[in-house]
């Protein structure tokens, strides 16, 4: 059988390495991704239990809560343990009415990196990503607001996410570009969760074959497909001959599907953590990930 999810075991961010699965925060808020989980003290020992079983990127966002993620991460990590990577997103907001928003301006992307900052107490932020949300503000004005912070010493690498094939190029024609965090899971990254995310790019595959030619990580969110990855009857059937759950196969398949491909699966609970971890360590044979790709077509 293949080690198609094994190999490679860790990946670079311009000069920094990190393991091949890593951590999202979104889920460490409240209900909604909105202000305070219901076990404070849960969610910090989930993060770090995350870093004792070897994750050393987590993502996160200032406008998860908002604020709440990050002064969690803070809480658990701080200070924090040498390797580990910590990768923010900017771009977006939280209104009152609990909606996601733009937040794109350079002002405000300005205002936005002060946050992260700030709730993390970090003097400098690993990886920012650069949210694409419909705005009037142009792509390159953003682009070139996070080159200055990264030109004052506040960032250390530029990312991007949500964001198509034109998107990258242009980016990519200012300033290096680490990763590209995009939609992508097993059921092809589209429709109604496509729409949640205010995705609005070509096919997942256009832009995993760009950040594959130019060697950019490629983090895919939304990797469980919102826990609808049981419908999907080859990762059923695969997970059965392994042993293995749904969700476990769902991210050995993003593992195995391209060497860039780095998949931060979030949650709140210990259990589901351990189960994520361990998926690292399923091998898929070319057959089961040709098998479970051809379902998601």
């Amino acid at each position: 059988m293949s080690e198609l999810a094994q190999k490679p075991s860790t990946i670079r961010l311009g000069d920094l390495e990190v393991s091949r699965l890593g951590f999202g925060a979104m889920r460490l808020p409240g209900k909604d991704v909105w202000g305070e989980p219901l076990d404070r003290q849960k969610a910090v020992r989930v993060v770090q239990r995350a870093v004792e079983l070897g994750v050393n990127l987590i993502d996160t966002s200032w406008y998860y809560g908002p604020f709440t993620a990050n002064e969690i991460i803070a809480d658990a990590l701080h200070p924090y343990p040498a390797g580990l990577v910590i990768a923010t997103k900017l771009g977006g907001q939280r209104l009152p009415d609990k909606s996601w928003a733009p937040f794109n301006k350079p002002a405000e992307l300005r205002q936005g990196c002060e946050h992260d900052l700030r709730t993390l107490r970090r003097e400098v932020l690993d990886v920012v990503h650069l949210r694409y949300m419909p705005t009037a503000v142009s792509w390159e004005e953003q682009v070139d607001a996070l080159i200055a912070l990264r030109q004052e010493g506040k960032i250390r690498h530029i990312a991007v996410s949500n964001v198509s094939v034109a998107q990258v190029e242009v980016a990519l024609a200012r300033t290096p570009i680490v990763a590209v965090q995009n939609m992508f899971n097993v059921s092809g990254g589209r429709g109604a969760l496509a729409k949640a995310s205010h995705s609005e790019v070509e096919s997942p595959e256009a832009v995993l074959a760009l950040c594959e030619e130019k060697g950019i990580a490629y983090l895919p969110f939304f990797p469980l497909a919102v826990g609808q990855v049981g419908r999907h009857r080859g990762v059923v059937e695969v997970a059965q001959a392994h042993g293995a759950t749904a969700a476990q196969i769902a991210i050995a398949w993003l593992l195995a599907r391209s060497k860039v491909m780095l998949p931060i699966p979030g949650t709140g609970s210990l259990e589901h953590l351990e189960e994520n971890c361990a998926a690292g360590r399923i091998a898929l044979s070319a057959d089961e990930v040709q098998k479970i790709a051809a379902g998601a077509r």
